[in-house]
């Protein structure tokens, strides 16, 4: 709660901080400051909850879990701040105002976390989607970000209506929009329960850029501002698969009700696996086959909401510390090469050696490749799904497209060491920015090292 309510105000004084300071350089140090007093607020809320849970007004649900998540995504933002924040004014002026709406995202991510009503999802998906249509449309002079604005805005309107009917089809069924209170599992299931059910899965499908839900994902992406796509592919989609996995979990888990969403999610899944690993194999530009990558990461995220066990929790978390750190470095790194191809790294290792290792790290933990957080981000999602026992088809499947998954993400490997070539950049690599990308794959080895250093906390 003191998270949600710290980002939000940040939220508010950085659009009158536009007014006061001139130099646009500055407006980042106080969103980063914004982001430190949001990590303290934050461990207030572990303090509140006291290790259990703390149910405020039958809306809001304070616990380990969403204390913890809270905690990556702030740390995540502080990451993208320092690493792409000063790229915010090759955007355009309204600097502060870029600033501002990131933070109100962030607020609408503290939500996604700890909701306990229908009501309170609703507005969480709101409040972080609607900042993401006006960043996408931020380079007003460029038709493709326009053109990635405008169909985010029309699809997401869309599904929000889908996810409005299917709240509506639940609470005509129970009677209640309290996610503990519902008592789906208990008695005869509903058809229009059901029917609520398919609808609300559906549309956080699309949220979550999940097949065959996902066909505004690469255009979007690939249209919006690279250093807004950054954001909107980490910690936004991370946000994204904890509402969903804590809406099934909690609510549609009980008694048999499972059995009847859970093969839809499984094929869900496996057509996400198929169609972004297979996709992004043909891509020639690095910016968009990462959007198809963030389909095919969307793939193994979803292995934590059909596997319905402890190890699914553990699993999404860690997911969300590697997938969020190792993709907000690649985009940094992406945001100060001139030539967004495969060519455009070509030579990297020989003119930044530094940049290209980091780079490494950070598509091998990708890949899933060990001694990265992303092997172990991967092995818990996938030991859920076996302990569940009747997925193993699924878990054989990801495992395919992961070795898929290898050859696009060395293509840029081999462009960095072995193509000759001279990798432009569009601007000098400062040291603050090396450091910064040093301690995010120092995160990535220590976590594929040592994954309890973040799961202890739950």
């Amino acid at each position: 709660m003191n998270a949600l309510i710290t980002t939000a105000v940040f939220g508010i004084v950085l659009m009158f901080v536009g007014l006061f300071v001139k130099n646009r350089q500055h407006i980042k140090y106080y969103a980063i400051a914004g982001t430190i007093i949001a990590f303290i607020a934050n461990w207030y809320d572990a303090q509140l909850a006291g290790g259990g849970t703390v149910v405020l007004h039958g809306m809001i649900e304070v616990s380990r879990f969403s204390v913890l998540f809270n905690a990556v995504a702030i740390a995540s933002t502080f990451l993208y701040f320092v690493l792409c924040g000063s790229s915010f004014e090759k955007v355009g002026n309204d600097v502060a105002d870029y600033f501002a709406l990131i933070f109100f995202i962030l607020s609408g991510i503290t939500l996604t976390a700890s909701f306990s009503n229908l009501l309170m999802l609703f507005l969480a998906i709101e409040i972080l989607s609607i900042p993401q249509y006006i960043l996408a449309g931020a380079d007003k002079k460029n038709l493709k970000s326009n053109e990635a604005s405008l169909k985010y805005f029309l699809m997401g309107s869309f599904t929000t209506g889908i996810l409005l009917m299917g709240i509506a089809l639940i609470y005509g069924a129970t009677g209640s929009f309290s996610l503990r209170e519902m008592s789906l599992g208990t008695g005869d299931i509903s058809p229009l329960a059901l029917c609520g059910i398919i609808l609300t899965g559906f549309a956080l499908a699309f949220k979550v850029s999940a097949a065959p839900f996902h066909f505004w994902t690469p255009d979007v992406y690939d249209g919006s501002p690279t250093v807004f796509t950054a954001f909107m592919a980490t910690v936004v989609k991370a946000a994204g698969f904890i509402a969903f996995m804590r809406l099934f979990h909690v609510s549609f888990a009980g008694g048999n009700l499972s059995q009847h969403w859970q093969l839809i999610i499984a094929l869900i899944t496996a057509s996400t696996l198929l169609i972004g690993n297979f996709t992004a194999v043909f891509q020639q530009s690095v910016k968009r086959m990462l959007a198809y990558s963030s389909i095919a990461q969307a793939g193994f995220m979803l292995f934590a909401i059909v596997a319905l066990n402890e190890t699914a929790a553990q699993g999404i978390i860690l997911y969300a510390v590697a997938y969020s750190v190792a993709t907000i470095g690649i985009f940094a790194i992406l945001l100060k090469l001139k030539d967004y191809t495969f060519d455009g790294y070509n030579g990297l290792a020989r003119r930044e050696p530094l940049l290209a290792l980091v780079n490494t790290i950070f598509l091998l933990s990708l890949a899933g490749i060990p001694l990265t957080a992303g092997f172990f981000a991967k092995y818990f999602v996938l030991s859920a799904a076996v302990q569940q026992g009747n997925l193993l088809w699924l878990v054989i499947l990801a495992v395919l497209c992961a070795a898929i998954s290898a050859y696009y993400y060395f293509r840029v490997i081999i462009a960095m060491y072995f193509k000759s070539g001279e990798a432009e950049t569009t601007e000098p690599i400062t040291t603050g920015f090396k450091s910064a990308l040093v301690i995010g794959a120092a995160v990535i080895i220590l976590l594929g090292v040592f994954p309890n250093l973040v799961l202890q906390f739950l």
